[in-house]
């Protein structure tokens, strides 16, 4: 008998209910095609999530990559993390500026340093030595997914993100931003914080998307497998509960949950989130609106 497989991604929430997003729909389906194709002949979680991400950063569709904005003063800090559920190791970078590929240089801190998290000028270095990909002319090669003005006091964002688990019962998660639309210099949001904007174990993978602010104030990818492991409630029941928490708080966003079973729930509390889901026992949907 197969083993199962799932895998979800995330393109970020966000109040963007008038803009056409057939391309980046058509695109998180191929994403997920390569996946299930990947899941399904074996690979690693790991392998899969961090492959896909790298994708996603690329293409442009998201605040996340070369699709972010500039910061208040028109320089490009980017975060990213990665998670490996079974050993629990993690890796993040935030404030990283000058390099294509944020969640590759998160999984270089996670891989060849003792640390989980280095930011600014210290994850530059670990991307210069290990010779990732340099962006030479920012204004050039990053073509913001939205542009917009932002207002006083807004935290208008975006992320990408995905989970997967392995015919082996591995669980992964990993996930990449741009940050906040005009954000303060130096302000680093949930994603490459372990357990408020992504968490992977031996129960449940779980990447988050919204206002970061709020995400980190719940540690809210953690919680969902502590209301799991602890409140013994399914994965649906703790997922909402988790998103239920940062909703009282007034936050906005959402995230992707998927249990060791392959089992998956998205839920947010945004106007969309983009997202796509597709397991080995036949489900597979893309959608951005509710």
């Amino acid at each position: 008998m197969a083993k199962s497989w799932a895998l979800a991604l995330h393109g970020g929430a966000g109040p963007l209910r008038k803009r056409d997003h057939a391309v980046a729909e058509t695109h998180m389906a191929e994403l997920l095609r390569e996946g299930e194709k990947r899941l399904a002949r074996g690979d690693k979680a790991l392998d899969v999530v961090h492959a896909l991400v790298i994708a996603l950063e690329e293409c442009g569709h998201h605040i996340a990559g070369r699709g972010s904005s500039p910061n208040a003063i028109g320089q490009w800090e980017l975060d990213a993390a990665i998670m490996d559920g079974r050993t629990r190791n993690a890796g993040a970078v935030a404030s990283l500026r000058g390099y294509k590929s944020p969640v590759t240089a998160a999984r270089l801190v996670m891989e060849k340093t003792p640390h989980v998290l280095i930011v600014g000028k210290g994850a530059a270095m670990i991307a210069r030595e290990h010779k990732l990909e340099k962006v030479h002319s920012p204004k050039k090669y990053y073509k913001p997914a939205v542009s917009r003005p932002v207002k006083k006091g807004e935290l208008a964002h975006g992320t990408v993100g995905a989970i997967a688990l392995d015919t082996d019962g591995r669980l992964a998660s990993a996930t990449s931003t741009g940050g906040l639309l005009g954000k303060t210099p130096g302000r680093v949001g949930d994603t490459p914080i372990i357990g408020a904007g992504l968490w992977a174990d031996e129960r449940v993978a779980v990447c988050c998307t919204g206002q970061g602010e709020y995400f980190l104030r719940t540690n809210a990818a953690a919680d969902v497998s502590s209301r799991v492991r602890y409140g013994k409630q399914g994965l649906r029941e703790a997922a909402e509960g988790s998103l239920d928490d940062l909703t009282l708080l007034g936050g906005d966003g959402g995230m992707i949950c998927m249990d060791v079973l392959g089992r998956v729930e998205v839920v947010f509390n945004a106007e969309t989130m983009k997202r796509g889901v597709v397991t080995s026992s036949g489900r597979f949907d893309v959608a951005t609106m509710r």
